[in-house]
């Protein structure tokens, strides 16, 4: 197995920020769970598309509605990390590859910028998401 060390001198960081991303049914009720009784504060909202929640410092949790193409809510892999970086997707790829991590499937790539998926060596499943100019400036990260 490659090790997976600190960054040496002069090496980039890849990761710029994320969130750990939560599957749910109804984004309405989510909302309002995380802001209403929990008290958290909602930092975006695209209508049943995706919203953002601050949970405190160093975490965002990211809303996403249900789909077939991810695990139910509330069932194993309902929720996963995303992490936000700040080159170009296939420059990450080509580095993380070369520290021996895989990518599951091939990047994809929608209104909300460019994604990859891959696993932590216990199989627990995160996202690369390489942001588009748009998602960025209407996104608070983009003002923190």
């Amino acid at each position: 197995m490659p090790h997976h060390g600190s960054l040496t001198k002069g090496e980039k960081t890849v990761i710029s920020g994320g969130n750990a991303t939560i599957f749910v049914s109804n984004m309405d009720a989510a909302v309002d769970f995380y802001t209403s009784v929990l008290g958290l504060r909602l930092t975006n909202r695209f209508g049943d598309a995706w919203a953002t929640i601050e949970a405190g410092k160093g975490l965002t949790i990211g809303l996403h509605p249900a789909s077939p193409k991810y695990p139910a809510p509330g069932t194993k892999g309902a929720m996963v990390l995303g992490l936000e970086i700040d080159e170009p997707i296939e420059t990450v790829i080509g580095r993380l590859s070369q520290k021996g991590v895989s990518i599951r499937g091939s990047i994809t790539e929608d209104d909300a910028g460019k994604f990859a998926t891959l696993e932590d060596p216990d199989g627990n499943r995160m996202y690369l998401w390489q942001t588009t100019v748009d998602a960025a400036a209407t996104s608070d990260f983009a003002r923190t």
